[in-house]
């Protein structure tokens, strides 16, 4: 596999048969890899995946301590949608009057681009058009894939919003705004 100029990686270091924490079988691979990301700095990929059920969880992690981040985004062309993209599993991606990404217990990390980010939630609301019962559901699905559509195109301006309380998510191109997220401690 060909790689990118200025972009070091190594192979993922795999550790099979160990124990799945959804169906207790010793069939999860645990896999990681350290990878360099331009403009952002070295970060390790997590993934564990189970052959049994299919259980899968991945994540990002940033070599070095990072402070709590939010970063965003106006998406206003075609060219934008190939803009990198790292978002950590604690990360909540916001895209205003059209859907949230929340962190959760199911929740991945991954590296990705604009689009990537628009296709992922494109499939979210494709399951509630294709499941929904209430027809102003479906409707309103139907509207919100017509608007992700436009933004991949170039069509329709589409704000980007990635709140990170553990620093390991980025826009990664000058167009993004990057500010200290501000953090609410625990009552």
């Amino acid at each position: 596999m060909a790689k990118a100029a200025g972009q070091e990686e190594k192979d993922f270091d795999v550790v099979m048969g160990e124990l799945c924490p959804a169906c207790s079988q010793k069939s999860l691979a645990l896999m990681e890899r350290e990878q360099e990301i331009p403009f952002f700095g070295k970060v390790f990929l997590f993934s564990m995946t189970c052959s049994s059920c299919k259980f899968h969880k991945a994540d990002v992690e940033c070599a070095e301590q990072r402070e709590p981040v939010k970063c965003s985004i106006e998406v206003s062309g075609s060219d934008d949608m190939s803009i990198r993209v790292v978002k950590s599993s604690q990360a909540t991606v916001k895209i205003p009057y059209v859907a949230d990404i929340l962190p959760g217990e199911s929740s991945n990390g991954y590296v990705t681009n604009i689009e990537g980010i628009l296709q992922r939630v494109k499939h979210q609301v494709e399951v509630v058009r294709d499941t929904e019962e209430d027809e102003a559901a479906v409707q309103k699905a139907k509207s919100l894939i017509k608007k992700i559509n436009r933004a991949v195109w170039g069509d329709e301006k589409l704000k980007i919003i990635i709140e990170d309380p553990g620093g390991n998510s980025a826009i990664i191109s000058d167009k993004a705004a990057v500010e200290k997220l501000k953090v609410k401690s625990p009552a």
